[in-house]
């Protein structure tokens, strides 16, 4: 009966139970089941305790902030910013695409809201450049998983409350791996360009284009600049710097833009209050599960289990990173990191994987499932908005798939890439 849990959890699942049901129904009927009552009181604390956390506190605040900028049209400015610099070049308005979402990602913190508000006006365009549709929503699908990987990541907020670690030192680890992945695929793009035919380039834009889509773009540049300082200088906490960059975005989209009235205001709010509740009720159900988990002593069972078919660490790890790939496939990042990581981390930590090493490289791995058919968000996101099916989209995946799963390798193989700022800044 010690797993009874988890073919409860994988029954509700596959009848199409919403998530958060199956979270609290798995534990709750498995206490039933065993006649171990007295620990559904249990349950319910935990799922109150989960959502009651200051740390917490940081997502609504970045939902709020990405919700913001996008109706704030800071996206056009940055986009209009990048073209200036890569339109030009050979699929250049796909260099457009990575480019944008490496300077937006520093706002949103989501790679479903940058797929959607990069979408919004990066794939119509490109189609209308000549453009196949399958392309332009790969490439865009490709590139919005920055979003949740280079600082603000909700997803590595979620990691770092579950498993009690530096949401700062998280942060600061996450951009080198982001910007790896951000250049390299222009890089990939260039190189598929060498072997399919795109429309012309663009003629590159003079110096007082630049300049104007530069000032334009200026104090929306800024957004990362504040938050990502700030929170590194010490002047605020990762859970106040998510309110000072919903503050920031809201000024932008009140006075800087323009592009924001006070009835849309009110509608950007009650949008991201839905989307917080959400996420918090989640969170909330992830605590309860995890609470049985522990009763369990799942951990311990799964690292007796592990160590039985290695004790290497590398190969364990890599092992580790192909069954995230998996998990990716059919769970998206958020519940997957809720259920696996009190699991999956004292695993590794055990046999001497650094805290933050694994962290970061779990986060990108499950991140990358965002693009993995059957159940990928981003993927569903810009089929919507692109009209193509997600078969041809995932076919003009496969290139840029495989070069951030190359990227997930690197960063197993050479833990530097991942613990050098965090250690630099004095985080670990």
């Amino acid at each position: 009966m010690t797993f009874l849990y988890i073919y409860l959890f994988l029954g509700l699942l596959i009848i199409g139970t919403p998530i958060v049901f199956v979270m609290l129904l798995a534990p709750g009927l498995t206490l039933v089941f065993e006649d171990n009552l007295r620990f559904l009181n249990l349950l319910v604390q935990r799922l109150f305790a989960g959502m009651d956390s200051f740390p917490l506190m940081a997502l609504p605040f970045f939902i709020l902030a990405g919700e913001l900028m996008t109706a704030g049209g800071v996206t056009s400015r940055i986009v209009r910013f990048a073209e200036t610099f890569v339109a030009h070049r050979k699929a250049g308005l796909g260099q457009v695409s990575v480019s944008s979402s490496i300077m937006l990602a520093g706002g949103s913190g989501s790679a479903v809201a940058d797929a959607s508000a990069l979408g919004g006006v990066m794939i119509p365009g490109m189609h209308q450049a000549g453009y196949t549709r399958s392309f332009s929503a790969a490439i865009t699908a490709a590139s919005a998983v920055l979003a949740s990987i280079i600082p603000p990541s909700g997803l590595m907020i979620l990691y770092a409350f579950i498993m009690n670690v530096s949401v700062a030192a998280m942060f600061a680890a996450a951009i080198i791996p982001g910007l790896m992945i951000g250049f390299g695929l222009m890089v990939v793009v260039a190189i598929v360009a060498r072997f399919r035919t795109f429309p012309d380039p663009d003629a590159r834009a003079s110096w007082a284009d630049s300049w104007e889509a530069g000032k334009s773009a200026f104090f929306p540049l800024l957004t990362p600049v504040i938050l990502i300082g700030g929170i590194v200088g010490g002047v605020f906490t990762p859970t106040e710097g998510a309110a000072v960059a919903a503050f920031y975005a809201m000024l932008l989209g009140l006075f800087i833009t323009r592009e924001i009235s006070l009835v849309q205001l009110f509608q950007v709010f009650q949008k991201a209050a839905l989307k917080s509740a959400i996420i918090l009720l989640l969170v909330g159900a992830a605590v309860s599960f995890a609470s049985l988990v522990s009763l369990k002593r799942t951990p311990q069972l799964v690292s007796d289990l592990i160590l039985n078919v290695t004790a290497d660490p590398l190969l364990l790890f890599l092992l580790v990173v192909l069954l995230l790939l998996l998990i990716g496939t059919i769970m998206d990042a958020g519940p997957a990191i809720l259920i696996l990581a009190p699991i999956l981390a004292p695993v590794m930590i055990g046999v001497g994987i650094h805290p933050i090493h694994f962290a970061v490289v779990m986060c990108v791995t499950l991140i990358i499932g965002l693009i993995t058919p059957p159940l990928g968000l981003v993927l569903f996101v810009v089929s919507g908005i692109s009209g193509e099916r997600i078969e041809r989209i995932s076919w003009d995946l496969i290139p840029y798939f495989l070069f951030e799963v190359a990227v997930v390798v690197s960063l197993v193989l050479f833990p530097e890439t991942v613990l050098w700022l965090p250690r630099a800044l004095g985080y670990i």
